[in-house]
């Protein structure tokens, strides 16, 4: 697939499992075998929000996944740090330069240790343009095992501009399409009550609309709640919104 045709096939695509199987399809052929991209829109000064909230999407083993992302290693990486604090791209070989320095703490260590277990050693980190102060989004490009820092470096050195470029692409496209974090999906019938509430119809007003009781309005309403984990209908309909949940086109 040719840069102009991996564009457009991108920019076309409907779902996110056709978007991510393109993209890492793609990468592959540079030799980054193993991606982890992860989005929040919940940052603060002291927190990336709640992990159940972020948009996360990987070729990663799940062993990998659970023990760099489900048990919070992921927060003291080297890399996601510099991502935070960063636009564009950055080579892995600032990890191998932290070892040099003697800087790596012992929690960077224990992040390090991990990743070297499960033959993640070389590769290349981007970090998006932030479109608020609340949101960040990176992707996290592991070369296959057997490359080399200096390989992945002479990659990014001929490709560097395109590989970047794909991936500014692919973020973009993430951020319009409808995402369901585990145990968080919404029923149709859930969604079609928030959507109502988000235009300003009061519960009777969708009792009438959608052809049933005002108690089954707000059950539905208050599954919804529970299905996003939080208190009110209007974080219910916000979240919903940030997710592309609301209004979604059946495909």
């Amino acid at each position: 697939m040719t840069l102009s045709e991996y564009l457009n096939h991108v920019s076309c695509a409907k779902t996110l499992e056709e978007l991510w199987a393109a993209h890492t399809t793609k990468m592959a052929d540079f030799g980054f075998d193993r991606l982890l991209y992860g989005y929040t829109r919940y940052k603060t000064e002291t927190s990336l929000g709640d992990p159940e909230d972020f948009v996360i999407l990987s070729n990663h083993s799940q062993d990998y996944i659970d023990g760099f992302l489900h048990s919070g290693l992921y927060f003291h990486a080297p890399m996601l740090h510099w991502a935070l604090e960063h636009e564009g791209a950055k080579s892995w070989q600032m990890i191998n330069q932290i070892m040099e320095d003697k800087t790596m703490t012992d929690e960077q260590r224990q992040v390090y240790q991990f990743n070297l277990s499960k033959g993640v050693t070389a590769g290349y980190t981007v970090s998006f343009n932030s479109v608020s102060v609340r949101s960040k989004g990176a992707i996290s490009l592991c070369a296959k095992e057997g490359m080399t820092q200096e390989d992945v470096d002479r990659v990014w050195a001929a490709h560097g501009e395109d590989i970047l470029l794909m991936n500014n692409v692919a973020h973009l496209k993430i951020l319009t399409l409808p995402y369901t974090a585990p145990n968080r999906s919404l029923t149709k019938r859930q969604r079609e009550a928030l959507e109502w509430v988000g235009d300003g119809k009061t519960t009777q007003d969708i009792a009438i609309l959608m052809g049933l009781t005002s108690a089954t309005v707000e059950k539905h309403l208050r599954l919804a709640r529970e299905a996003l984990s939080v208190e009110t209908t209007a974080q219910a309909v916000l979240k919903a919104a940030l997710h592309n949940q609301m209004f979604v086109m059946e495909v």
